[in-house]
């Protein structure tokens, strides 16, 4: 895949890419192949849950790892397995209306495509 098929971050400010810092232009396109192999849903879903404040909780979790010594790659690979691994429980699910017992990653990448898909 090349990086000039990954969309941009609409959201520079907050959310994955603003969490990041210096390491933003480097971890989006990890990031963006990573959840979306995980997960299989594609990029633009993928970017609008990296926008969104789930997306900086998952920045925080990278950023966990940069700080534990990982390098960048592994750092997002550490936290999609973290995220994929987690099950929406019965409390998230009655919150958000996700399905219990989808892998984390993947009902919140599809969340935030259908609140995006909502408010358009």
């Amino acid at each position: 895949m090349t990086a000039n098929q990954i969309p941009a971050t609409q959201n520079e400010a907050w959310g994955f890419w603003g969490t990041m810092n210096e390491h933003a232009s480097a971890a989006w396109p990890l990031a963006m192949n990573a959840i979306s192999d995980a997960t299989h849903q594609p990029l633009e879903s993928v970017r609008t849950f990296l926008d969104s404040r789930h997306g900086r909780h998952f920045a925080d979790d990278v950023q966990n790892g940069l700080y534990q010594g990982q390098a960048l790659q592994d750092a997002i690979n550490a936290a999609t397995q973290r995220w994929i691994g987690w099950t929406i429980g019965r409390q998230t699910s009655k919150q958000y209306g996700i399905p219990r017992g989808l892998p984390y990653l993947t009902g919140f990448v599809i969340h935030c495509e259908i609140c995006e898909e909502m408010a358009a």
